[in-house]
């Protein structure tokens, strides 16, 4: 059966919260009507987000695919129709080694100088967390 794409509804926000504590991912402002969800079948099999933030930013977030679909362009089909929903200037946080990644979307990495007000607030927080996992964090933006 092939993978299809749908927004989300209010009763797929369980399986939301699931996806993102199993894949370890923010878990914080996981509205379900931000979200576009991925289906094999009835199957839930990934996810992905628009986030607005207070200073007027927008924020690609909560991607997460099912481990067993990783790796099998989901997550990139999951990207591609966020992206097309939102067309404008976007930001997203990510670690150090998905930088690649998100090049392929047109995400170029930022200087803190040139990060939004909301994520530098975001990211003073973050750098604990970062030295305590031993994990490196950037922030990306599309234009």
């Amino acid at each position: 059966m092939p993978i299809t794409l749908r927004p989300a509804i209010a009763n797929d926000q369980p399986k939301i919260t699931a996806l993102i504590n199993k894949v370890r991912i923010n878990p914080r402002n996981l509205n379900w009507g931000r979200f576009i969800i991925a289906e094999d079948g009835d199957q839930f099999i990934a996810c992905g987000q628009i986030k607005p933030h207070s200073d007027g930013t927008k924020e690609l977030a909560s991607i997460a695919v099912e481990p067993d679909y990783q790796g099998k362009g989901v997550g990139s089909m999951v990207m591609k129709a966020l992206l097309e929903r939102e067309p404008g200037e976007l930001y997203l946080t990510c670690l150090r080694h998905n930088v690649t990644y998100y090049q392929k979307f047109g995400f170029r990495e930022l200087t803190f100088d040139e990060f939004p007000p909301d994520m530098k607030r975001m990211f003073r927080f973050a750098r604990i967390l970062m030295k305590l996992f031993r994990v490196e964090g950037c922030v990306m933006r599309r234009n």
